[in-house]
């Protein structure tokens, strides 16, 4: 047993797409997994669980595809995980994840005895098919659909049912698993209900292409943190080196800004007092 300092490493991303059929969750995969692979179609592979929806964007590249047929069993999800790092996918969709849940429920449904104890079974089911998506070596997207969500509301003394959004058609609170969930509308507009990155967090909605990916690629493969980036900060000597060091770092140094300016402004006050002569005043040439 070790105590020891928190450090950042090279991460895999884990993140989901959840919008209603017809959002447009498979392309936007698609062009993440693209940005992923820096444009490498040959390293995705797709998990196709939606009757051969992702050979519709054949044209975006040669990226490979499982029909992964009923059942849609965890176990059968787990195996063609294994399929796709076998052949070295280095980013695996899987459209979706939804059939999964289905499949749970109608097996729970099958199950004969009490409801409540039968859960037992299923829960060791899903968890691992969660546990082999967050462990596995690759970039995993996830896509989940989702269906109006209702609670019931005491009016007037009558409980009626309400609307209250979406909900993925997957186990309550998925969406813990995952470092990113990307929420798309019928319009194919993106915003993020989940972001650990906070690439996205508190931005307005979007439409999801390649350089999403390319940001998320980045962010997965920094391994700079928060302090080390102050520390660099301090210790720039020239505008260049801070330039430098800011684009290097985007992601994160967006979030240092105020440091970034403050370093720059006393980095243009010493380029004036060295362009000035011993009083303080500008040196002027004939």
């Amino acid at each position: 047993m070790e105590l020891r300092k928190s450090e950042r490493s090279k991460a895999k991303i884990k993140m989901a797409l959840q919008g209603p059929s017809g959002s447009g969750k498979t392309m936007s995969a698609l062009l993440l997994a693209q940005g992923l692979t820096n444009g490498d179609m040959s390293k995705i592979a797709v998990i196709d669980t939606e009757n051969g929806s992702a050979n519709l964007y054949a044209h975006l590249g040669g990226y490979s595809v499982l029909n992964l047929e009923n059942p849609h069993s965890p176990e059968r999800y787990i195996q063609a995980i294994d399929v796709c790092l076998k052949a070295g996918a280095e980013v695996i969709i899987i459209d979706s994840t939804s059939h999964c849940w289905d499949f749970l429920i109608d097996f729970h449904a099958s199950l004969p005895g009490n409801s409540f104890t039968n859960w037992s079974k299923i829960t060791p089911m899903q968890k691992s098919f969660v546990d082999k998506i967050l462990q596995c070596n690759a970039h995993v997207i996830a896509t989940m659909r989702v269906k109006q969500d209702y609670v019931l509301s005491d009016r007037n003394g009558k409980m009626v049912p309400e609307k209250v959004g979406l909900k993925a058609i997957q186990r309550d609170e998925i969406s813990y698993e995952y470092t990113i969930v990307f929420d798309i509308d019928s319009k194919h507009f993106a915003t993020a209900s989940k972001d650990r990155t906070l690439l996205f967090e508190g931005k307005p909605q979007f439409l999801i292409n390649t350089h999403t990916g390319k940001k998320i690629l980045e962010w997965c493969n920094s391994t700079m943190t928060k302090a080390e980036l102050q520390q660099k900060i301090v210790e720039c000597m020239t505008m260049q080196e801070l330039t430098d060091l800011y684009h290097a770092n985007s992601d994160l140094a967006k979030f240092l800004d105020s440091e970034f300016v403050a370093k720059r402004n006393l980095l243009n006050n010493l380029i004036t007092n060295t362009s000035s002569n011993g009083n303080g005043t500008y040196s002027h040439t004939s």
